[in-house]
């Protein structure tokens, strides 16, 4: 087995086609082939199955690159360290959807210069994020547990070798734009709420309420909508009177001011906090970045 396979795999997994990682890899597509086809028979399983319509990854696969993905990593670190010296230092986060961890990953790059650093941001499905960290795709992932996921999520984190520290917590809010009906009400109970829109993030292939990004995700809505991504949302909160639930921390210098939240009457306690590889350490620019998150304590409605 040597480097050079699994940096075959990882790329064809990445790209889910021989062809197309062929070409990234400036390599012939049955040399390819014929590369990870050596390794399978090698370690005795087969990575990819192919077919007509393309490839796809097995069980088995999928577990084999999660190793080599830290097998390839853990070379990168090394080289950037000995070897290529002057190459910029790489930091990437994965999070469910919070306005204020983007805005706090912006005062982090604010705050250590882009000169040294090549930095990622990966805004993404609760399954996603745990992936991410797990596969050294990010350093610190950040979601949310509470009283309803907490048993099932640790499970899974553990399962993962991840652990997760808490970072604060929160109430339960409504997030809606500030022209919608019940906008001036002080506080908002789902009763309320039942005539309007839910809004809620798709969760895709791996749609378990246990891995919901909104609080009360098994409520019977009346009405409810799925996107993937913010800026869908906040359309939808405006064209259709929808709403959605949340920690409260609102960041206007991002999403803008014609947002507000309210609390909700049935409101639960939301505990927001970071996942990491267990056992490694945080880097100088991870631990910056999860300063930066804890400054929200004191912006806390």
């Amino acid at each position: 087995m040597t480097l050079q396979q699994l940096r075959y795999v990882i790329m064809t997994a990445d790209c889910g086609s021989m062809n197309e990682a062929a070409k990234r890899l400036f390599i012939s597509q049955p040399s390819l082939s014929g590369t990870i086809k050596e390794l399978e028979e090698e370690i005795g399983l087969d990575i990819f199955l192919r077919s007509n319509r393309g490839i796809v990854i097995t069980p088995e696969g999928e577990e084999f690159l999660g190793y080599a993905r830290q097998v390839a990593e853990q070379y990168r670190l090394l080289t950037d360290k000995y070897l290529d010296k002057e190459s910029k230092k790489k930091f990437s986060v994965s999070m469910q959807h919070y306005t204020f961890a983007v805005k706090a990953f912006v005062e982090m790059v604010k705050k250590v210069g882009m000169e040294q650093y090549e930095f990622a941001i990966h805004e993404t499905k609760t399954h996603e994020v745990i992936e991410n960290v797990r596969n050294f795709r990010s350093e610190i992932g950040i979601l949310y547990l509470n009283d309803f996921n907490e048993q099932v999520m640790s499970k899974l984190l553990r399962e993962n070798s991840l652990e997760f520290t808490e970072l604060f917590q929160c109430d339960t809010y409504v997030y809606l734009w500030s022209g919608h009906p019940l906008a001036g009400e002080p506080v908002i109970s789902m009763d309320q709420l039942e005539e309007y829109p839910c809004l809620a993030f798709d969760q895709g292939k791996n749609n378990s309420f246990y891995l919901a990004e909104e609080m009360k995700s098994t409520y019977e809505y009346k009405k409810i909508i799925k996107a993937d991504d913010r800026a869908t949302l906040l359309n939808l909160m405006v064209g259709l009177n929808a709403y959605t639930l949340c920690s409260g921390i609102i960041c206007e210098e991002l999403n803008g001011a014609d947002y507000k939240a309210v609390p909700l009457a049935e409101s639960e306690k939301m505990r927001i906090g970071y996942i990491r590889r267990k056992g490694a350490g945080i880097s100088r620019i991870g631990r910056v970045y999860i300063e930066e998150l804890l400054a929200y304590k004191d912006k806390l409605l």
